[in-house]
């Protein structure tokens, strides 16, 4: 895979990305976010962890110099540039329950969880495998006092865009992520290329 490739809006894709590699993530219009996933191509049972990652490095709000972590305590993916700064690590990743439960008066999307499942069902990956996603761009503010979270529009702009660099063989699942209050209410798409 060369060059540029583009998820369209309300989608995902899914391929391996060698040690080594890097991934890059680009939001090309702005507030979009997009929902990555990892897994080890050896055994995709090893898999990426928010857990994991914020125990070892000791914040939720990574960006450039942290890595993302495995069920197994392996680093995956390092953070290597970052120029939007505000990710989520949180939230889980959108389904049909999701829209049923948050949007009850729209229409029913199968949103990145299905998109995601779909995607990586080639390597033997099924819907009870999906984690939570580190959600590139996604903005979930946690309240100091009380904990509670919110959603809100991406602050990203047309062409922020984070790198990851590969410290183990993946399978990489990667979307344009399909919710309403994720993207600010509008859906774009979401750009990568690995080099």
């Amino acid at each position: 895979m060369t060059g540029k490739q583009r998820i369209p809006p309300r989608s995902g894709t899914a391929f391996e990305l060698g040690k080594g590699q890097r991934l890059t993530v680009i939001d090309p219009e702005g507030a979009q976010v997009s929902d990555l996933l990892a897994y080890g191509l050896d055994d995709v049972r090893e898999v990426i962890s928010n857990g994991r990652t914020f125990d070892y490095e000791q914040t939720i709000k990574l960006t450039a110099g942290n890595t993302l972590w495995s069920n197994r305590s392996n680093g995956m993916l390092k953070i290597v540039e970052d120029t939007a700064g505000t990710h989520d690590f949180l939230l889980t990743p959108c389904s049909t329950a999701t829209f049923k439960h948050f949007y009850p008066d729209k229409p029913v999307h199968r949103g990145c969880f299905g998109n995601l499942a779909e995607a990586l069902s080639p390597w033997g990956i099924g819907e009870d495998d999906i984690p939570c996603a580190f959600n590139v761009f996604m903005n979930v503010p946690v309240d100091g006092s009380s904990g509670r979270l919110s959603v809100e529009t991406p602050p990203s702009e047309a062409g922020d865009r984070v790198v990851f660099e590969a410290l183990m063989d993946c399978v990489i699942g990667l979307t344009a992520c399909s919710a309403y209050a994720s993207n600010g209410g509008s859906f774009k798409p979401i750009d990568y290329r690995i080099d």
